[in-house]
């Protein structure tokens, strides 16, 4: 079955263009040009992924974004925008966006990241089958993207939770900032590496001083969680 595309966009040339682009490569596709527009559709044609536009009438892409994940629904998201100051891509990210553009665009570069999109969601779904994924006192129940530290459930914004989930699926393994930047998020250096350890940071303080102790700094290089951790 083909993935299914929405593409919220109100400039009518530029959807038109994109949806057609799409079409030509297999994908089901609705546009929507109104962001309260789209939150009405999205419901029932259930997309895999959304090219979504950050200025929108009606509902803004921000705000699209951010309703999205507090409902717990996971769905790729391309962002667009005409801004190129690093705040607002930075917004995107933290709010749960997996790429970004910034217009003018080529159409081939979109397709190539949505395919890579695509293809990392599909390998994540994957991973799912395994149900559990621990470390120390910290499990992670991966079927209900849910974490716990001992007994106390975090709360985890989608990048946090992703990220702890690669470095607990690989303990003692050393990963640059550049290597969680591009697994995590899917892109190169949007948001700068200083993305990674705002992240880890804050995992660290929402893990506690003891369990924060397993995500250790390779100094000059990035991080890594202890095989052996053991809390004290």
């Amino acid at each position: 079955m083909s993935d299914k595309i929405m593409v919220i966009e109100d400039e009518k040339k530029i959807a038109e263009a994109i949806a057609y682009a799409l079409q030509r490569e297999g994908y089901l596709v609705e546009v929507v040009h109104r962001g309260d527009a789209a939150l009405d559709r999205l419901p029932l044609f259930k997309p895999d992924a959304l090219i979504l536009d950050v200025m929108l009438p009606g509902t803004d892409g921000y705000e699209i974004l951010k309703k999205l994940r507090d409902k717990g629904r996971r769905m790729g998201v391309i962002m667009l925008t005409a801004k190129e100051d690093i705040v607002h891509k930075v917004l995107g990210l933290e709010l749960g966006a997996d790429d970004y553009m910034t217009k003018p665009f080529d159409m081939r570069e979109l397709l190539a990241r949505l395919k890579s999109l695509l293809r990392r969601m599909q390998a994540a779904e994957e991973k799912q089958e395994a149900t559990e994924l621990s470390l120390g006192s910290v499990v992670l129940q991966l079927n209900k993207r849910t974490a716990f530290a001992g007994t106390r459930m975090l709360d985890l914004t989608p990048k946090e939770y992703d990220l702890l989930t690669l470095l607990l699926a690989s303990p003692d393994q050393v990963f640059t900032r550049e290597q969680l930047l591009d697994r995590v998020w899917g892109l190169e250096y949007i948001g700068g590496t200083r993305t990674v350890d705002i992240h880890v940071q804050r995992l660290r303080k929402k893990l506690g001083e003891a369990s924060g102790k397993m995500i250790q700094t390779v100094h000059g290089v990035g991080y890594k969680t202890l095989g052996g951790y053991r809390e004290n």
